[in-house]
């Protein structure tokens, strides 16, 4: 593969995968409140279950995208949903005790949340439409873009860990920690408005 293809791949990564979204409003909202390594199962399921949705978009799903629309619109409808439901889920970590808050999110719930993630599938098929090459370089392409989102995710999702970790010195006051969650609450809520507009 042409290095300038591949870093122009690792480019997009940082981008798509850097920047404010229901994955990167998560890890802030887990790395304030359940610290750097509680939260490393949630970080691990993003790029899994980004590479499988790249792999599938590699088998033709974005072909099933373009001839169905209404499954990619019951995907979004979904998905607005269940971050809906991370949100009241915040919302509510704001209204109990320290000693009883909930765990953050597992491996398998942060691999199948991205299933129901709308960013991460406009960043899958983005990707695939984008980097994935013709003939006999189509799965060499595919493949490397799954590496790249392997590289990339656990670094970025480090650094918004690390960025909620950094905010949790200021919350140790319980009325600062209600106040953080409920901002990470709304903050959460909004990419579903964000997704309809």
């Amino acid at each position: 593969m042409d290095i300038a293809l591949f870093s122009s791949m690792v480019l997009f990564a940082f981008v798509m995968a850097g920047t404010p979204g229901p994955n990167n409003m998560l890890l802030t909202f887990s790395g304030a409140n359940f610290g750097y390594k509680r939260s490393v199962p949630q970080m691990a399921g993003i790029p899994t279950g980004i590479a499988t949705m790249i792999l599938l978009m590699g088998l033709g799903l974005s072909w099933v995208f373009q001839q169905y629309p209404s499954v990619q619109w019951t995907l979004k409808i979904l998905g607005s949903a269940y971050l809906l439901y991370l949100a009241l889920r915040i919302l509510r970590q704001s209204q109990l005790a320290k000693q009883q808050m909930a765990k953050p999110l597992s491996f398998f719930e942060s691999l199948g949340f991205q299933y129901l993630n709308p960013k991460a599938w406009m960043m899958t098929s983005s990707a695939v439409a984008s980097f994935a090459l013709p003939g006999e370089a189509y799965w060499e392409s595919i493949w490397a873009l799954v590496l790249t989102f392997f590289l990339v995710n656990p670094v970025t999702g480090s650094i918004w860990v690390s960025f909620g970790k950094f905010i949790a010195r200021w919350l140790s006051a319980p009325i600062a920690r209600q106040r953080f969650n409920i901002t990470m609450s709304f903050l959460t809520a909004s990419c579903v408005v964000l997704l309809w507009v």
